[in-house]
């Protein structure tokens, strides 16, 4: 759901024992990912160089190369659905890796601790409780040190339970499954009230119930409990996947015994959470509260990525903490998963808390700091930490569920990230959310265009007849097109840009006009008799001075002599940015001079890449230095002081604005740094780009269908921050997974399949991370039918870059 990227996370309370950062450096290498050359981790040669041996996870490009891949080492874990096994090497079995055909990445198999370091009110989940919006029928599960199922808070709310765990004497490890085994499922497995987790120091194993009591705790009748968890009515699915470690060298200094969790672990859990949903239980989010590492970028080859899509898919977000290390750019992983949903945490007085990972790879931000809940021993006790912000926002899923239980889970998650409150740091902005605001947010009705972001370009690429005339110099019937403008108020320019492109036996027999909201007919070609030809494209300009903006314009096009047809293929309007100032200001040597424009409509935040066109003249370019701000004071640097020669400036800058507001004065500063040249500023603007296509296509019963906008002349990359609006009809919701399809190939989910949505209409605006990608090309929209059965259509989709 990125937007994002993760950090290392360490202990806060040194009385919890498992908190601990291991001391030993391979399994918590900073650079876990492949290289450039190869599959293998680089660190992991290293780790291996004086004999020893390495677990590690070997992802393969299809279950079919498994056999191969197993090859190389011993076997320790295998899974039931994922083109993955966990293996025991050493040197010789990572050199055979790296050359074995259809391994993909192979890295290590991390064992990394929880991320421990009057939250439902300022969530507004306490006046949801209250309405009776518990998240009652839905589950979420927790992946953790276990739950004390027969913990007063949690009592009866705790449906399934499994383990996953490990049994490894090379790194001190010993399994947390009653049973002894890897792997136990079944009434009692990830009990911590019993088996070995019982057993051990009090407050080792209590961090899952602490978690699962936040989510879904109800304190209802019970003395000394807090009143309520975010989502009292849901259940809890138990998964236990941390195991015993024995070794200093792993737990810290004087720190074992703790508990720590294998990433073979975590994926085994994920698994069966991805069973528990295809089985019918009605799990809305799984929650991670646990991670390692620093990561300022996506971490898509991280092996746990496949089952967090998969899961996805089924319509179950992956919640994870975004770690306590306090990197200002940088979260834990497997928080670095693009497609999981990271959390940071906040105080009481709504502040970033100091511990808490942050930057533009945050989804979301929640309560972490002294958040009391259950413990094991039927007792509770106040715990800081973004594991304590994460259940927060998968209790608030379990909420949305119960009170929009046809919508997808994207749409879930961006109705707590557009209904939040954002809260501004060094180099990003994340929304705090608001579960009774993302409650009260109303679903779009057809029409009403909510949620919608303004376009500056509309497409209609859909082909249209034109009508052979009826006779010799007579117009025939046009072919008529229409795109329906919304979002600019204001009224048309005087320079509406106009495209045209269509195909016909006799080009020079076709008119082509423009037709208003109004009526008011603006002739763009006459027809030529005398002109050949099968195709054509024109560009043109209009004076539209007067009409509005907003409303139904159509294309014309109309065969005037007979004995040809052809078709209306494309056709678009430009309405160029209005965001401009053109009053000449003259640049003083050693000084610097300012020019100011005001953005309306354009809600939210600002684009990436924003167009900032600067038109200046001066004796030295290279003394100049240019800046803008944003409304709300963030400074992006457009030009650095250089050496250029003097004459005339006139160049577009691309800025990732995504961290600014969009609305309000933005100023352009122009200094001169050295003496003996002056200048003048003679004019700038500053535009949104956004891109509609309006074309309405079949989505084919288990086929797929796509429509386009080509996107050039733009300046700059994608953002982590992409918006994409989608408004499609179908038959039955849960059968389709849309994807935004970049220029270079690469699809970025939406929607995935599964969810049941059942019959309806989706209008609702994504966020994708586009970093990256140069914004210019060919963006698709794909919606894939995945199940026979129904039909529906596109309507239309926006791109916000």
């Amino acid at each position: 759901m990125k937007r994002p990227a993760w950090g290392l996370v360490t202990a806060v309370s040194a009385a919890l024992l498992f908190t601990a950062i291991p001391a030993h450096s391979a399994p918590l290498s900073d650079d876990p990912t492949p290289t450039a050359d190869g599959p293998v981790a680089a660190s992991l040669f290293d780790t291996t160089r004086d004999g020893s041996t390495v677990r590690v996870n070997v992802v393969t490009d299809q279950r079919a190369d498994l056999a191969s891949a197993s090859q190389a080492g011993e076997t320790l874990v295998s899974y039931d659905t994922l083109p993955l096994v966990t293996l025991r090497v050493d040197g010789a079995g990572l050199e055979a890796l790296s050359s074995t055909p259809g391994v993909v990445s192979v890295t290590e198999d991390v064992p990394v601790p929880p991320t421990l370091d009057e939250s439902t009110a300022a969530i507004g989940s306490d006046r949801t409780t209250a309405a009776g919006t518990t998240g009652a029928g839905a589950t979420v599960a927790v992946l953790d040190t276990g739950v004390a199922a027969r913990h007063p808070f949690l009592s009866g709310r705790v449906t399934a339970e499994a383990c996953f765990s490990v049994n490894d004497a090379a790194y001190g490890a010993t399994s947390l499954c009653p049973g002894g085994g890897s792997e136990q499922e079944g009434p009692g497995s990830a009990d911590t009230g019993t088996g070995p987790c019982a057993a051990m120091a009090a407050g080792v194993c209590a961090h899952g119930t602490h978690v699962a009591g936040i989510v879904a705790g109800d304190g209802t009748g019970i003395g000394g409990a807090p009143a309520h968890g975010v989502a009292p009515g849901a259940d809890i699915a138990a998964i236990q996947v941390f195991t015993r470690f024995d070794s200093d060298t792993y737990c810290g200094s004087g720190a074992s015994p703790c508990v720590l969790s294998f990433t073979s672990s975590q994926i085994r859990g994920l698994e069966k959470v991805l069973a528990l949903k295809k089985a019918g239980t009605p799990v809305v989010a799984v929650n991670m509260s646990l991670g390692a590492g620093r990561h300022t970028s996506a971490c898509d080859a991280d092996p746990r990525k496949r089952v967090i899509d998969s899961l996805l898919a089924e319509g179950v977000a992956t919640v994870v903490a975004a770690g306590n290390s306090g990197f200002a750019d940088a979260v834990s992983t497997p928080g670095c998963v693009s497609t999981a949903v990271t959390v940071g945490s906040t105080t009481d007085d709504d502040q970033l808390s100091s511990f808490s990972n942050r930057g533009p790879l945050l989804d979301l931000l929640a309560p972490g700091t002294s958040i009391v809940s259950s413990l094991p021993g039927g007792v509770y006790g106040s715990r800081n930490g973004t594991s304590m912000a994460a259940p927060h926002v998968a209790g608030a899923l379990a909420v949305l569920r119960q009170v929009h239980p046809a919508e997808g889970i994207g749409g879930l998650v961006s109705r707590l990230a557009d209904s939040g409150t954002p809260l501004t740091y060094t180099g990003a902005a994340t929304p705090r959310i608001d579960v009774h605001a993302a409650v009260g947010t109303a679903t779009p009705k057809p029409g009403d265009g909510t949620g919608k972001p303004p376009a500056f370009r509309f497409d209609n690429d859909m082909p249209v007849a034109i009508p052979d005339s009826t006779g010799a110099n007579v117009p025939g019937r046009p072919a008529d097109s229409p795109i329906v403008v919304t979002g600019h108020p204001d009224g048309a320019p005087n320079d509406l840009a106009v495209k045209v492109s269509y195909s016909h036996a006799w080009i020079g027999d076709v008119r082509l006009e423009l037709v208003s909201p109004t009526g008011r007919t603006y002739l763009l070609k006459s027809a030529d008799l005398n002109t050949g030809g099968t195709a054509y494209t024109g560009d043109f300009t209009v004076d539209a001075t007067g009409q509005p903006s907003d409303g139904e314009w159509r294309m014309r096009a109309t065969d005037t002599d007979d004995g040809s047809t052809g078709s209306l293929n494309t056709w678009s309007l430009h309405f160029p940015t209005p965001f401009e100032n053109t009053t000449a200001r003259t640049i003083p040597d050693r000084g610097t001079t300012s020019s100011a424009v005001t953005v309306s409509r354009v809600t939210g935040n600002a684009s990436g890449p924003s167009q900032v066109y600067v038109d200046l003249t001066h004796t030295k370019i290279g003394d100049l230095g240019l800046t803008l701000t944003s409304p709300d004071n963030k400074v992006f640097t457009l030009k650095a002081y250089g050496s250029e020669p003097g004459g005339t400036l006139k160049t577009t800058y691309g800025i990732d604005a995504t961290t600014a507001t969009a609305a309000g004065t933005w100023t352009l500063k122009v200094t001169d740094s050295a003496g003996g040249s002056t200048g003048q500023l003679n004019a700038w603007s500053l535009g949104f780009p956004s891109f509609e296509n309006q074309t309405v296509k079949q989505i084919p019963d288990a086929g797929y269908e796509q429509i386009w906008t080509r996107v050039t002349g733009m300046t700059g990359t994608g953002s982590a921050h992409t918006q994409v609006y989608v408004h499609v009809e179908h038959a039955n919701l849960a059968n389709l997974k849309i994807d935004l399809v970049a220029p270079d190939g690469s699809l970025h989910l939406l929607k995935g399949s599964g969810s049941p949505e059942g019959r309806g209409v989706i209008r609702k605006t994504y966020t994708v991370d586009t970093s990256g990608q140069s914004a210019n090309g060919m963006w698709k929209l794909r919606v894939d039918d995945v199940m026979p059965g129904s039909t529906g259509t596109i309507n239309n989709f926006v791109l916000r870059f």
